[in-house]
């Protein structure tokens, strides 16, 4: 029979004690998280509207969020393309890495993300964005989600060119003190050609049409629910002129994009970024 050591023992009476107690932590820091984040909308009238479709989702439509997921990832996967790829396809330019393109601002930004004490979503396909603005010779562009401005600093760059706009929609950051750090890499000289709209997508979107005829560009990524990405998609598409560009970040989440698409008899093109799909299309 073998000798049976200490630390066996230690973890085979203490092992199932230890795991519990880390469970027990997670559960607690996430009603902890919740808590705030609920405490946070009721402090904003504002938002209320978008409180109620959070407790009617995260009660009633959960599983909705992720409608067809298995089967827009195999689709999406099965004709996806690089980014260099995309860009010289759709723009007929070879694409040219933003870290040659814009050295410093692409520097200070990364220094700025690295000292910011909130944690947000990550780059993104800059160069995607920016040569889709250039392409179109882009004086209004529309983008939902900012976080740390990765996209709209991508977009300012190229709008700054041709004295255009970018209207952005983000929802506050609840519960996580993080409102003043949206945006935070984006350049003090390129703000002023830059509208911040800060309600979710369903309040933002309808007040940034008041104020345009049409957009040149579109960059969706913000709501990843299935239904968030429809509404959205029906509002931005018939704004969008003919030759403007539509991208849509994080597509295997669910069908949305390739519903939306086929429904509109568009033959879009699926760029694999970072091991997620981003969908673009020129509009016809």
């Amino acid at each position: 029979m073998e000798p049976v050591s200490f630390l066996q023992i230690y973890f085979k009476n203490n092992g199932l004690k230890l795991l519990f107690l880390s469970y027990k932590n997670t559960i607690v820091s996430e009603l902890a998280r919740v808590s705030r984040t609920f405490i946070a909308y009721l402090k904003r009238p504002d938002l209320y509207p978008e409180l109620g479709r959070k407790i009617i989702k995260n009660i009633f439509n959960r599983n909705v969020a992720f409608k067809g997921k298995e089967k827009t990832l195999a689709w999406a996967s099965s004709r996806a393309i690089p980014q260099q790829e995309a860009i010289l396809k759709l723009f007929g330019v070879e694409m040219k890495p933003f870290s040659k393109l814009f050295p410093q601002e692409l520097k200070t930004a990364q220094q700025k993300e690295k000292s910011c004490p909130i944690k947000m979503g990550g780059a993104g396909a800059l160069e995607l964005i920016y040569e889709a603005c250039e392409f179109t010779e882009a004086k209004s562009v529309v983008e939902t989600g900012v976080a740390y401005g990765w996209s709209s600093m991508a977009a300012l760059l190229s709008l700054e060119k041709r004295g255009g706009t970018l209207y952005s929609s983000d929802m506050p950051y609840l519960g996580q003190n993080g409102d003043e750090y949206v945006g935070y890499v984006v350049p003090e000289k390129l703000k002023k050609s830059w509208k911040l709209f800060r309600h979710a997508d369903r309040e933002s979107l309808p007040r940034i049409m008041g104020e345009i005829q049409e957009i040149d560009v579109v960059h969706y990524d913000s709501d990843k629910a299935y239904d968030g990405m429809m509404w959205a998609y029906s509002q931005l598409y018939p704004r969008l002129r003919k030759g403007g560009v539509f991208i849509s970040d994080d597509i295997n989440d669910n069908s949305a994009f390739q519903d939306f698409c086929e429904k509109n008899g568009i033959e879009p093109t699926v760029v694999d970024f970072e091991g997620k799909y981003v969908g673009v299309f020129v509009k016809n």
